[in-house]
């Protein structure tokens, strides 16, 4: 990934939360030659490992899953939200073009498959604790319920230790203080996704 200076992100904690919060991730692989992509639920644990672990699982039709075997790297990314910024938006529109604002992380590993059933139980346990939270109504998996054990037999599990990251934060940080705080104003009054390049722009100059 291009990442100039002005964008780079490599505060661990920082990378971390992003993943925790943006967990419906895009993994992709190479199967006979060929790129192959999908889109899956993703968990972040902090340990084993300087950059923490990943766990997810695949549909056992999704054929991907046999690229997760341990015989080669494997690109994970968490996308963030992103935002059209129109030149008109600056101090000097005349003299400038528009851009993108997004942030992402790019995770890097060897994916090896859950092939012990209770192991891949306790995966998908971790993964619902994750998602359902600790509210009242949570849903939790019960991994001694026969019926339960024999779906799951429809799914592949998969653990990453990841060995690289990279984070990219394009929040106008090589604009002026005043474009940065102009533009904040131009996406709060747009859509959700938008007030979310918004919060992240805000955050940042508040560092």
């Amino acid at each position: 990934m291009y990442v100039p200076k002005h964008f780079r992100e490599e505060d661990l904690v920082e990378l971390h939360a992003f993943m925790s919060g943006n967990p419906f991730a895009l993994a992709i692989s190479n199967q006979e030659g060929v790129p192959v992509a999908s889109h899956i639920p993703v968990i972040l644990q902090a340990e084993p490992g300087p950059y923490g672990q990943l766990l997810g699982h695949f549909a056992l039709g999704n054929s991907q899953w046999k690229t997760f075997d341990g015989s080669q790297e494997v690109l994970i990314i968490f996308q963030g939200p992103h935002a059209y910024i129109s030149p008109s938006w600056y101090s000097e529109p005349e003299i400038s073009v528009p851009t993108w604002n997004y942030a992402v992380v790019h995770a890097y590993g060897v994916p090896r498959l859950v092939e012990d059933p209770d192991d891949l139980m306790t995966l998908l346990g971790d993964q619902v604790h994750v998602f359902e939270g600790t509210d009242r109504l949570a849903w939790f998996l019960q991994p001694e319920n026969e019926a339960m054990r024999k779906k799951a037999r429809g799914v592949v599990g998969f653990t990453m230790s990841i060995t690289r990251l990279q984070g990219k934060y394009k929040l106008n940080q090589n604009r002026s203080l005043t474009d940065q705080e102009q533009v904040i104003d131009q996406l709060e009054t747009q859509d959700d996704v938008s007030k979310g390049v918004a919060a992240l722009m805000r955050k940042r100059i508040a560092q």
